[in-house]
């Protein structure tokens, strides 16, 4: 994957770039980075890449020309710009379904705004608008950062265990089970014995009822949108017994 990430602070990325599985991704390179810093393409003499909005308000506007300028140079150099996706609170909220998305993608374009806001022209170069949540940051580095993330260990050959992206959470739709590992016995609090069974089958069906129940108490908001099996809904019908419901 072509990653090119349009910012007024390349060096916030340095460490979290090369750190971790971005950065073995990086070392292997089933990815490549490059960072603009579209402060250089202004035609400001003072190099601003900001003004006042049209029509007063508070605060300042990121320009259309610098971020125009930028993006064709990433064009001319790459051939192409993929999928423009612009880190914005108005944008669709990120997930994992959007990260398997982008992850399926061989050329990714951010760019990272600061200030009150854009130039409401930078959004016709876009494909996608994209927000972390509902809250604000400082600008949208943080918040690439994090998609980047999210969909690079998602890439073929990224992660040592090909099967550890599959049991993530939200990957199934649902929270993942609860984990162990050694000692069995630890102050006085105990590995489930099933766990210690070495009997794969049962194995795999605590850790699918143990998924559901996680995720009907701590995020039940999740199974609304769920198409759950006969035997999900039979455990639910459990857990919501246990749970005096």
């Amino acid at each position: 994957m072509k990653i090119d990430i349009l910012s007024l602070f390349p060096e916030m990325f340095a460490g979290p770039l090369h750190q971790s599985i971005v950065g073995k991704a990086l070392e292997k390179e089933l990815l490549q980075v490059d960072i603009t810093n579209y402060r250089d393409f202004t035609e400001s003499r003072q190099h601003h890449v900001d003004d006042y909005p049209y029509g007063g308000g508070a605060g300042m506007l990121l320009q259309a020309q610098p971020i125009f300028a930028a993006l064709d140079q990433v064009q001319q150099n790459s051939g192409d710009l993929g999928r423009v996706i612009l880190l914005d609170p108005a944008g669709r909220q990120f997930n994992q379904a959007v990260a398997t998305e982008l992850a399926k993608e061989q050329h990714l374009t951010f760019i990272c705004g600061h200030y009150e806001g854009y130039d409401e022209r930078i959004r016709t170069q876009v494909t996608d608008e994209i927000s972390l949540g509902d809250y604000v940051l400082t600008g949208g580095e943080l918040g690439a950062m994090v998609i980047i993330d999210a969909t690079v260990r998602l890439l073929p050959g990224v992660l040592g265990n090909t099967a550890s992206a599959g049991d993530d959470s939200f990957s199934t739709g649902l929270l993942e089970y609860p984990q162990y590992t050694r000692p069995a016995v630890y102050r006085g609090l105990k590995v489930p014995d099933v766990l210690l069974s070495g009997n794969h089958q049962k194995i795999a069906q605590w850790r699918a009822y143990e998924s559901l129940k996680r995720t009907y108490q701590r995020r039940p908001d999740l199974l609304a949108g769920l198409k759950l099996t006969a035997q999900q809904q039979a455990w639910l019908r459990i857990i919501k017994q246990q749970s005096g419901i």
